[in-house]
């Protein structure tokens, strides 16, 4: 089977021509050999492509089951313990609480759990190195370093997203709830698996939230974000920011404006990116009229 982005085989196209007759030039990089591939054939490439990506993140589940017991005491349990290093930094007394394995299978999935979520992080950036050497050779130069630049921003996001999510939201949750007692009577003892939902969701939900400028750098290449139309509408962002911190923090402010304002910062630092490629189009735009 003829491997996506090889070279041989080429047939001879006419100058400036791809195989199905639309032009392009011929020295694009990838343009003979996707112009002989079929649609199967790319199907059977991006199968390869996403084989090799979950391939990746199984090698790193595996390197996790081996350093499955440090995982679970320090990463998992980390933010239970009373001297986690976060509270002494924000200069917490933190309350201890216990946890409680309240069904039968609870302990084995919450440990299946751990080991799952971490070899996901860990393999999410072969699994994206994957899709991208999948979609390159038929990438002009200058689209290759567009999306080189985005791949590799966003998974320096997304893993930045976690670490505020686990660092500095996780802790500051547990604190609130641990402590958040409606009658002395009641003593708060948390489930195990609602504990590792919990430090999960907020790891992984903040996570998600950190790639908005990214989406908004591929918005802004397809010419429905301007830099205009985001400055104009800043005031519903700031109220749909709010209403995701709110959605993923303790009601409680100080949580809430931990995660609004890193937010906020993003969205500006969108505008940013949104101006650079309007310029980046213009200045395209104006070499071709010359």
């Amino acid at each position: 089977m003829k491997r996506f982005g090889s070279r041989t085989a080429e047939k001879k196209l006419p100058p400036g021509m791809q195989g199905d007759g639309a032009a392009r030039p011929v020295d694009a990089p990838g343009t003979a050999d996707m112009a002989e591939m079929s649609f199967l054939e790319h199907l059977e490439e991006l199968r390869w492509a996403l084989i090799r990506g979950l391939g990746g993140i199984l090698v790193a589940t595996l390197v996790a089951v081996f350093f499955r017991e440090w995982i679970i005491e320090n990463i998992l349990l980390g933010p239970k313990k009373p001297d986690f290093f976060m509270y002494k930094l924000f200069g917490i007394e933190a309350k201890e609480f216990v946890l409680q394995n309240r069904t039968i299978t609870g302990q084995f999935f919450a440990d299946i759990g751990t080991i799952v979520a971490v070899g996901a992080v860990l393999g999410s950036p072969l699994f994206v190195y994957s899709l991208w050497k999948f979609i390159e050779p038929g990438l002009y130069p200058h689209e290759k370093e567009g999306m080189r630049f985005a791949s590799v921003f966003a998974t320096v996001f997304f893993m930045l997203g976690i670490a505020f999510g686990y660092l500095v939201i996780t802790p500051l949750a547990l604190q609130f709830f641990a402590g958040y007692q409606i009658s002395p009577e009641i003593e708060n003892e948390f489930d195990i698996n609602k504990y590792f939902s919990m430090v999960t969701f907020w790891s992984l939900g903040v996570g998600i939230l950190f790639e908005l400028p990214v989406v908004i750098y591929f918005l802004a290449k397809l010419g429905i974000a301007t830099p205009a139309v985001l400055r104009r509408i800043r005031k519903y962002a700031i109220i749909v920011t709010l209403v995701l911190a709110a959605f993923f923090t303790p009601p409680d402010p100080i949580s809430q404006i931990l995660v609004a304002l890193p937010l906020m910062l993003l969205y500006e630092l969108s505008i940013y990116l949104a101006a650079v490629v309007e310029r980046q189009r213009a200045r395209a735009l104006k070499k071709a009229l010359e």
